[in-house]
């Protein structure tokens, strides 16, 4: 996500994207900027790698349209404007919907089991079948190379999205697969470059995996840890937060927080919203986690972060470490405590 702009989007007859200035979220009077889309809503939204466009995906008319962003001199919000609509492939509700990082590719997936992989233009690269039987969620990985669906099976296949070193598009092919759960998953989330996933699962549990492996040499990925989350009658969803440090869990109109060291619940924030969690995410610098629900989106410290923190400088100043690198640790725990303290919580 950007870091000037913020989206929020209704899900309402003659529905709309408000794109937030999130420079100036401290003041009373926020900067936005609404676009209508007319007889339709907004299912999915996605901004391109460079906060030149955005993608949305339409829930009645299951259609892709790019909007093309038009900046201030200042840099604030100007206007946005169609550009682009890609051709109708999905009959069924979509269930992931996003952009790489690098540019490269488009993905989109229903709820059933089609998975098209675009190019930016609108063109389709490939169509797969996710083999699941039903798809509860599909995300492209931060760095931009894998793309995964979770569904009705307990196992989640990890596929990458090959390219010529022209920048022609190749092949998808199977990277490697999380194996573990009893029952199938419902949602997936990574750290900011890939080298950890994690799954949460219709059986009751989530789990953390070490993926910064060499697949290609049929290495294979390993369970870091293993938590229970309070299950409740809404499907969960997840975030992960950019160091792999935190996990946060939808339960309702609830957020839980994990450590993903010892597996153990944090804390939970409770009635966020009288109706469930739509979506989550933490922001690039794992300080917030952004919560989406009833028309709002609220803005959540990551408190259990800064413990998280803490733990782990601490296990790495029990092992033998330069002067500098224990002194920029120290700090590092110093910083966390001030911070816990302004929120009346002592480490």
């Amino acid at each position: 996500m950007p870091l000037i702009w913020l989206f929020a989007f209704k899900e309402m007859s003659n529905g709309s994207v408000i794109l937030w200035d999130i420079r100036n979220l401290n003041q009373k009077d926020h900067k936005t900027l609404r676009v209508n889309i007319p007889y339709d809503y907004a299912s999915r939204v996605a901004w391109s790698p460079d906060s030149k466009a955005f993608i949305v995906h339409t829930s009645r008319d299951n259609n892709i349209i790019v909007y093309k962003i038009e900046k201030k001199k200042d840099g604030a919000i100007g206007s946005a404007t169609p550009v682009i609509a890609f051709d109708k492939v999905h009959e069924d509700i979509i269930a992931g919907f996003g952009i790489s990082s690098n540019g490269k590719f488009m993905m989109s997936c229903s709820t059933k089991t089609d998975m098209v992989i675009w190019d930016l233009k609108g063109q389709q690269l490939d169509r797969l079948d996710t083999y699941l039987m039903s798809t509860h969620s599909a995300k492209i990985s931060p760095c931009g190379r894998f793309v995964v669906a979770t569904g009705f099976s307990p196992d989640v296949k990890v596929m990458e999205v090959c390219f010529t070193k022209t920048g022609e598009f190749k092949q998808v092919t199977k990277a490697f697969e999380l194996t573990g759960h009893s029952s199938g998953v419902y949602d997936v989330a990574f750290d900011v470059d890939t080298s950890h996933i994690a799954t949460i699962s219709k059986d009751g549990t989530w789990r953390l995996y070490h993926t910064k492996i060499e697949y290609s040499r049929g290495e294979s990925p390993h369970v870091l840890e293993t938590g229970t989350y309070s299950q409740c009658a809404a499907s969960p969803t997840i975030a992960l937060s950019p160091n792999a440090e935190v996990l946060a869990v939808t339960v309702d109109g609830a957020v839980e927080f994990y450590d993903t060291y010892t597996g153990q619940l944090y804390d939970t924030v409770e009635n966020l919203y009288p109706g469930i969690v739509s979506y989550i995410c933490f922001d690039a610098s794992g300080k917030y986690l952004f919560v989406c629900g009833d028309k709002v989106v609220r803005v959540l410290h990551n408190v259990c972060g800064y413990f998280t923190t803490i733990g782990s400088c601490t296990r790495l100043l029990s092992h033998k470490q330069t002067s500098a690198t224990t002194e920029r640790l120290n700090d590092t725990i110093k910083s966390c405590k001030e911070i816990l303290a302004g929120f009346g919580k002592q480490a």
